[in-house]
């Protein structure tokens, strides 16, 4: 089946865009990790990273394949989330919003990449780019994977934390890592 230039152009534009996506959040991952005061939040955060690593090792995988650069596209639907969540980091809040927070922007991250994932794939497989479409969707598993993790930690006790409630649901859930403000203020000492 011949295959349209205009629309492998349109994939291999998206690739480039999730490409510069994935990078940018490897950047904002470690602050959040710092940010985070629950243990299993910044755990995750770190997980996550780790993945997005491999996930940008996927990608240059599939432009070799492809024989195509990474390019220079500048995924500006992710800097402005990740700004957005930089904002909401600067905010002078109680450790258990801050978490609660985290995990919101952290979401809005996810959905992106979910919704472009999911994309590609359809897109890859309809060419006929049966390795791509294999990579991506072990990307995409995995980008869905951290979304339900991140609503276990919201709904396992964090956002009842940060409502003000008690109990032992969310003990047994969150264990803080130790004052935000301690770590903030070591952070700044490194500067």
């Amino acid at each position: 089946m011949p295959m349209d230039s205009s629309f492998h152009e349109a994939f291999l534009d998206e690739l480039r865009d999730l490409y510069n996506a994935e990078k940018q959040i490897t950047k904002a991952l470690p602050k959040m990790a710092k940010a985070a005061s629950a243990a299993p939040l910044a755990d995750a955060f770190e997980t996550h990273l780790r993945e997005t690593n491999e996930q940008i090792r996927r990608l240059e995988q599939i432009f070799k394949d492809l024989d195509e650069s990474s390019g220079k596209k500048k995924c500006k639907g992710i800097e402005g989330i990740l700004d957005e969540g930089k904002d909401m980091m600067s905010e002078d809040v109680d450790e258990a919003t801050m978490d609660a927070s985290l995990i919101a922007a952290a979401q809005r991250v996810e959905h992106y990449e979910i919704a472009a994932y999911g994309t590609v794939v359809a897109w890859a497989k309809a060419m006929g780019h049966d390795q791509a479409a294999r990579l991506l969707q072990k990307t995409l598993d995995e980008e869905k994977a951290t979304d339900e993790k991140l609503t276990s930690l919201a709904d396992g006790g964090i956002n009842d934390i940060a409502a003000g409630g008690t109990g032992e649901k969310q003990v047994a859930a969150v264990s803080n890592r130790g004052s935000r403000a301690k770590r903030s203020t070591k952070a700044g000492a490194a500067r």
